[in-house]
This record gives structure tokens, C-alpha cells and sequence, in this order.
């Protein structure tokens, strides 16, 4: 029991570090930016993150960090939740240990960019430790670009593949194939961005699999913000700030029907607001011919 108890606390502390290194990285390019291509008088100034803590009626709790309306980033939240209590019969049959025994300890960083430059390329990221009458990591982190750039991506896949090829010889073949299977729009039959990777279950021996999910974490803080300095200064003009607002819809679309994240959320009494965090703060649908 110390044991497991020790293991959570680990975990715990190293999402909310990451958060708060990533949210660090993001307000540093806020300040850095003079101006927003859209404001191009300076009025608009850098952003910052603002925390939100929520309890959890059942057990635990969280803190929503939420930038918005920055030079950069248009919305970008960073969510650390850790939850603990007893999953409804019905949602125990669907997750590893629950069955047995429903009672459930969760924690985990959430996190989704949207920029306001349509060429600066959106991302989401999140790892988690689970703990039912089983224990496991899972997690990833995948680009969805309004307009993919074969440099970005192939950036940002050889990073990942990097913190995967530390840890196992096929995580990277895995765990990418599991992303573009997983992060993917079936009603419309399209992929949801260009890739990276996503696992789950992942619990051989906690040791190397906690220093797995610390090294993803430490690759995105690492790739991330290279990608947006390259391209956050890019012209753009009306036509392609229409189609981001088209992408976005897509994005939200996975995100409400698919997202697991999403769906472990608000099937365990969590805010609400934090769940859908990942949602744009813009979008459209085109109307149907």
C-alpha cells in the first residue's frame, strides 16, 4: 500500500512540474512576439495563464490553466486533474480492473493549443496514470496542422520517435500506428492531423514506464515551441484564417464523439469546463449543399 501510495504522489508531482514548465515555454513566446500579425499596433498584450482550481464532489479535484486572447496563441489550456472514488456499474465494465473492484485513483496533464496564426500548427498532448485493481500509464501527443508542413511534421514524429526509441526497440511503430488509428474522424473518413503517438495500458514495470511517460512529456516541451517560433510570423490572410476556423470544426467534432479523455471525464463527475477545455474558442461548418 506505501508502495502504490508513493507511485501515485510521483505522478502527481510530475504532471503538475510538466504543467507548469509547458505553461512557462508558451508565456515565454507571448512575450517574445511583439505584435500579432492581426495587431499589428502592439494593443494587444501577452498573455498569461490563468489558474482555476475545482473540486471533485466525489474525491478530488484539479486546476484549469486557460490562456486566451494572447499575440499567439488564440486559446491554450493546460489541465492537471487528479480524481480518486468509485466508477458507476455501468462505466466499470468498461475499463482494465474496475469490474472487481470499481474504486479508481486518476491523474494526468491535459493540454490543447489553438493558435491564432492559421500556419502555426495546433496540438494536443496529455499523459495519465490510472489506478483501478490494476495501475497503468497512457497518453501522447499529435499535430494537427490547418495547413501541414512536411518540415513540422517530420520535426516533430523524429522527437517523439527519439523519447520512444529510449524505452523500446517497436514503441514508436506501435505507438504511432495506434495514433493515426485512434485520432481519427470514422463519419467522415479522414485523419484528425498528421500523427504522432498514443498509448494506453502501458504498465510492464512502473519504473520504465513512468520514466517512458516522462520523456514523452519532456519531448513535446522540447518540440513544441521550435515548431511555433518557425512559423508564428507567417503572413496570412482572410482565406486561411476561413479554413482554420473549417479545421477547428473537425477537431471538435473528434473531440465530442470520440475522445476518450472526453468521455472519462464527464463519466466520473469531473468540471465540466475542464473536460471540454480542448474545444476551440472559434469554429465553423460549412453549410450543406
Amino acid at each position: 500500500m506505501e508502495e502504490i501510495e508513493r507511485r501515485k504522489q510521483s505522478a502527481r508531482a510530475w504532471f503538475e512540474s510538466l504543467r507548469d514548465r509547458i505553461c512557462a515555454a508558451l508565456e515565454a513566446i507571448e512575450t517574445e512576439s511583439a505584435f500579432a500579425l492581426d495587431d499589428p499596433e502592439g494593443a494587444r498584450a501577452p498573455a498569461r495563464f490563468q489558474r482555476k482550481a475545482w473540486q471533485r464532489e466525489d474525491g478530488g479535484g484539479g486546476v484549469m490553466g486557460l490562456l486566451s486572447e494572447g499575440r499567439v496563441f488564440e486559446k491554450a489550456g493546460a489541465n492537471v486533474s487528479t480524481v480518486f472514488g468509485t466508477f458507476s456499474e455501468a462505466f466499470a465494465r468498461e475499463i482494465p480492473g474496475a469490474a472487481e473492484n470499481p474504486g479508481f485513483w486518476a491523474s494526468g496533464i491535459s493540454l490543447v493549443i489553438h493558435p491564432r496564426n492559421p500556419l502555426v500548427p495546433p496540438v494536443h498532448m496529455n499523459t495519465r496514470y490510472v489506478v483501478t485493481a490494476k495501475a497503468w500509464f497512457g497518453g501522447g501527443a499529435d499535430l494537427n496542422p490547418i495547413y501541414p508542413q512536411e518540415e513540422d511534421t517530420a520535426a516533430f514524429h523524429a522527437r517523439l520517435r527519439r523519447a520512444c526509441d529510449a524505452h523500446g526497440a517497436d514503441y514508436y511503430e506501435r505507438f504511432s500506428a495506434w495514433c493515426d488509428k485512434y485520432f481519427f474522424n470514422k463519419h467522415r473518413s479522414e485523419p484528425r492531423g498528421v500523427g504522432g503517438i498514443f498509448y494506453d495500458y502501458l504498465d510492464a514495470d512502473w519504473g520504465p514506464d513512468f520514466a517512458f511517460t516522462r520523456d514523452v512529456g519532456l519531448a513535446f516541451l522540447d518540440i513544441y515551441p521550435q515548431l511555433v517560433r518557425r512559423n508564428k510570423d507567417r503572413v496570412y490572410g482572410e482565406a486561411e484564417r476561413t479554413h482554420q476556423l473549417f479545421r477547428r470544426g473537425r477537431y471538435a467534432e473528434f473531440n465530442l464523439v470520440y475522445d476518450r479523455g472526453t468521455r472519462f471525464g464527464l463519466m466520473t463527475g469531473g468540471n465540466p469546463d475542464a473536460v471540454l477545455m480542448s474545444l476551440p474558442p472559434l469554429a465553423s461548418w460549412p453549410a450543406p449543399i
